[in-house]
């Protein structure tokens, strides 16, 4: 990772960064709501994400900044970005080509499966 970025102060400084200065990425394709994807994000990933319009990640395996698609194909292009209440997250929504999952699962959530899990529903009693 870079020890300089272009990343604005205003925006660095709302960011919660993890022990190894990143951020979760939750990546959803903006006009169905899917959730595509989980990416990490230092400033510099982010700086380029903002500014580029198209999603930057940092790998945490390879140590290197790669571009979604540039070996692939299956690119991501930026609608918007967001960060969370407590600046520990960031939400990429973007308009996806192709596969967004390195498996060529449209969805990495879809390739993981699903796991057993009770289903919860509200009591219409509760104050909402």
């Amino acid at each position: 990772m870079q020890n300089q970025t272009s990343l604005e102060k205003s925006v660095a400084d709302r960011l919660k960064r993890d022990e190894h200065e990143l951020v979760a990425a939750i990546v959803q394709q903006h006009d169905t709501g899917d959730v595509l994807m989980l990416g990490w994000m230092d400033d510099e990933a982010l700086h380029r994400t903002l500014t580029t319009g198209r999603v930057t990640f940092w790998s945490r395996s390879r140590g290197e900044y790669w571009r979604k698609g540039d070996t692939s194909g299956h690119r991501q292009y930026v609608r918007s970005v967001a960060i969370d209440c407590d600046g520990d997250a960031l939400l990429v929504r973007v308009d996806q080509v192709g596969a967004a999952c390195h498996t060529g699962a449209r969805t990495c959530f879809e390739a993981g499966g699903a796991l057993p899990a009770v289903v919860g529903h509200p009591d219409p009693e509760e104050n909402r």
